[in-house]
């Protein structure tokens, strides 16, 4: 088994680079920290990379390590402080391969998200998306890029689990309007109807926009329905990830 002893080793300076966003897309590698997010990357045939632990970790995974071939590499507390942007690091850090970026969109339920800038609400429309069912998740310009540390930590795995394709809204919304798909956009105008008064698509994509700002306005002029969430307290708006979950689950289980 490999050793790394020094925060200077030049593996150890090209992993660290991977913290920035330009490093990631040219490598097209990124970094995941802790056993449940690579015990979810190795169940779901992601590529690992690298694999760095420390004593501690290999004590506690070493069958799990010997049972799936993985090849490790231990590291001293301190090297590993280094690769992590975790104030307590987990013991556990894996690089990864990107997936391709391919868009192939199929039938079913699709969430599209519009210049999301919040890492936390995209990782965590992500997971919702999983947990409801969903075919996929779309991010279109200017969201936030789901390899951050706290978009990984907000999507726990989910990217393993449904495609997350980084593409143009337009562009998408065109091609799953030509499968005879629904879009909904998410605004309250005059033409917005109720969520809860929809009737039951078993196919539909949704829109959900800038925290700020809202859905873009020419996805919303393509949507073939706008539609909210009635607030019957005294609060302006929700957050964008609590809406979408709303949303998801709502329009899903409507029949």
């Amino acid at each position: 088994m490999k050793e790394i002893l020094s925060t200077k080793n030049e593996l150890i300076k090209k992993v660290v680079k991977l913290h920035k966003r330009k490093n990631r897309y040219q490598s097209k590698q990124y970094i995941i920290e802790g056993f449940h997010l690579i015990e979810e990357a190795v169940l779901h045939q992601a590529k690992l990379i690298y694999l760095f632990v420390n004593q501690k970790s290999w004590d506690l995974y070493a069958d799990w390590f010997h049972q799936q071939s993985i090849e490790v590499i231990l590291v001293t507390d301190e090297v590993l402080a280094k690769l992590s942007e975790l104030p307590t690091p987990q013991g556990l850090i894996a690089v990864v391969a990107m997936p391709e970026n391919q868009v192939t969109f199929t039938l079913g339920k699709w969430l599209l998200l519009d210049c999301i800038q919040d890492p936390g609400n995209v990782g965590t429309m992500i997971r919702t998306a999983d947990a409801a069912g969903f075919s996929g998740v779309v991010l279109g310009e200017g969201c936030a890029d789901i390899y951050t540390t706290k978009t990984l930590r907000s999507m726990q795995g989910s990217q393993f689990h449904l495609p997350v394709i980084q593409a143009p809204l337009k562009e998408a919304i065109f091609q799953l309007k030509e499968l005879g798909i629904i879009i909904y956009g998410t605004e309250l105008n005059d033409q917005a109807v109720q969520y809860h008064q929809l009737p039951y698509r078993e196919h539909f994509a949704l829109i959900m926009g800038n925290e700020g700002q809202g859905v873009n306005q020419e996805y919303l002029a393509l949507s073939h329905q706008n539609i909210y969430i009635p607030i019957y307290g005294k609060a302006e708006s929700l957050n964008v990830g609590v809406a979408a979950g709303i949303l998801m689950y709502g329009l899903t289980v409507q029949k």
